[in-house]
């Protein structure tokens, strides 16, 4: 379950509306501030230990440093060498963007080894109370899951409720990268559903989307990632009506991009509280961003996309039956997430999203919603369908790229 999902109750969040400012004034002055003991996370470990190491003499670089100059370290070194890091630090290395694709792979496959072997020594702990062991099943289960055949893991984190990205396709070799960018409730145990809903969580709607990529455009060379690589609002609350969270996963997608192989075009596809992370990085992406397309959007935190500073194509879609309709569009204190991208006004390509049913059915096969997805992702901007028949969304609009 993901992005607003799971029929929420619209009073309850207009109530929340009506009293998060009072709630925001508060958290600022510290009246509802809560310490409590912090222990370090493998990964935080991990970090602690790569921090003094040295390799062939040198230094290890700042893990913070950017993707290129993280790319050009790697590149000096050894194919040995570079294993022997994954290997010794695979919760690392496998989340180094700028590192090569195939080495983060492999480091990640030792990481989820090493949650699995964690994980299920906590599953035997009878200390923990049963909710506590309950967590801890499902939580193997999704490790094992990811350690599954041969399935391309970017980036692993299992701290708190946990980050990953999955590769379908041959990145290194991709002309042109989707990146699909989930709302609300994402972590390691909404990542993949196996049940009628699968293609409701990330994993099954980067797959969905393949698929109809490569449906659209056979011979095209295509790589789609289910990013679900930053901490997303847990449940419709404070934090989904706020743009703190998004911010600081703008500033993961961005490095998730500048650190990609190769020149490929991106293009983001961006669902729910997934187009307020979007929004809010539009205007720091690298230019091979293309094209970015949203769903369910509750708003972008920009009045139109002008503001949003950005040179990619934006579309936008919304079923008739997706209850983010009612959700009030509006910006106040920071509360809030601004224009809706389907006003006309707001400046977008307005796009069809007939046969995608309530807030979570964009990615549903033989829908108009994810043919128009595939559509922008391989760049066939002419099979795209419009929301409207005379084809505005084919037309110049605020001063974009003619398709």
């Amino acid at each position: 379950m993901n992005s607003f999902d799971s029929s929420p109750t619209l009073t309850a969040w207009r109530a929340l509306l009506a009293v998060a400012v009072v709630l925001v004034m508060l958290a600022t002055t510290g009246w509802t501030a809560v310490r409590s003991q912090h222990s370090a996370s493998p990964r935080e470990t991990a970090l602690a230990s790569w921090a003094k190491d040295r390799i062939a003499g040198r230094s290890l670089p700042d893990v913070s440093a950017p993707a290129y100059r993280l790319a050009h370290f790697f590149a000096t070194l050894t194919a040995g060498r570079r294993v022997a890091l994954a290997d010794k630090y695979p919760l690392v290395v496998g989340n180094l963007d700028g590192a090569p694709v195939t080495l983060r792979y492999r480091a990640n496959r030792h990481a989820l080894v090493q949650a699995e072997s964690a994980e299920e020594k906590r599953a035997r702990d009878t200390r923990l109370s049963p909710d506590g062991r309950h967590q801890a099943v499902l939580r193997l289960a999704r490790f094992r899951s990811l350690l599954s055949g041969d399935r391309q893991i970017l980036a692993f984190d299992p701290s708190g409720r946990g980050r990953a990205a999955e590769v379908f396709g041959d990145l290194d070799r991709a002309e042109r990268v989707s990146v699909v960018v989930p709302g609300v409730d994402t972590s390691l145990l909404t990542l993949e559903r196996s049940d009628l809903r699968r293609n409701a969580a990330p994993v099954g709607m980067a797959r969905s989307l393949y698929g109809a990529e490569r449906s659209a455009r056979p011979g095209a060379r295509t790589a789609v990632i289910a990013w679900a690589d930053y901490t997303a609002p847990a449940g419709i609350g404070m934090d989904a009506a706020l743009g703190g969270l998004a911010a600081q996963g703008a500033v993961r997608l961005n490095a998730l991009v500048k650190g990609l192989p190769g020149t490929s075009g991106v293009s983001l596809f961006c669902h729910s509280y997934g187009s307020v992370l979007c929004g809010t990085a539009a205007h720091e992406l690298p230019a091979r961003v293309s094209d970015i397309a949203v769903a369910g959007s509750p708003g972008m935190r920009a009045d139109t996309v002008d503001a949003l500073h950005t040179r990619a194509r934006v579309w936008a879609m919304r079923d008739g039956d997706d209850w983010i309709a009612d959700v009030p569009n509006m910006a106040v204190g920071g509360l809030g997430h601004g224009a809706d991208p389907v006003d006309p006004a707001f400046g977008a390509r307005i796009v069809s999203a007939s046969g995608a049913i309530g807030h979570s059915g964009y990615f549903e096969p033989g829908t108009e919603s994810l043919s128009n997805f595939a559509a922008i992702g391989v760049g066939a901007y002419g099979s795209v369908s419009c929301a409207t028949a005379d084809g505005t969304c084919h037309r110049e609009i605020s001063g974009g790229p003619e398709v």
